[in-house]
This record gives C-alpha cells, structure tokens and sequence, in this order.
C-alpha cells in the first residue's frame, strides 16, 4: 500500500497543529510540514489553499483539503482516516 500525499500547514505554538502532527506520527504517515509560524507570505499561500480558513492547522491529502485538528480527528474516530491516507 502507498501513502497518498499528506500536507499540514502549522505555527510551531499552536496546540491544535501539535494535537494534528501528533495523530499523523503515530499513525507513521509521511507528510509534508510547513511552518508558517510569523511568515505573512506562507500563510497568505495557505489561505488561498484553503479557500477561506485562516485558522492552523490547515490539513491537505492529496491536494484536497480536509480541514483543520478537529476535522483530522473526526475522521479517526468515523474510521475514515486510514482509508483517505492509503492508495489501494
């Protein structure tokens, strides 16, 4: 099984983005982090990704976004996560 590719943009401070890096490290999903902590530039590339949320952590699997910490989550517990994290 591949892993599809997973992107999360964060602030280093934020406990939702550390809630949301942690589900993905224990899950052992490989992803692509930014770290958009004080950059005006990379958050203004986020928000126009997300189509409007400017909150962090802004979640993206393959190029689809899924929201946010609670949004990750609620996906865990609906058992959809692994399914949307995996190609075949």
């Amino acid at each position: 099984m591949s892993q599809k590719k997973v992107e999360i943009y964060h602030w280093t401070t934020c406990p939702f983005c550390r809630r949301a890096l942690a589900l993905l490290n224990e899950k052992g999903v490989q992803y692509t982090d930014y770290d958009i902590t004080g950059d005006d530039v990379a958050r203004q590339k986020m928000i126009a990704r997300t189509g409007g949320p400017k909150s962090v952590p802004q979640i993206f699997i393959d190029d689809k976004h899924i929201g946010g910490s609670d949004d990750l989550y609620a996906l865990e517990e609906q058992g959809k996560l692994d399914g949307m994290l995996n190609n075949g």
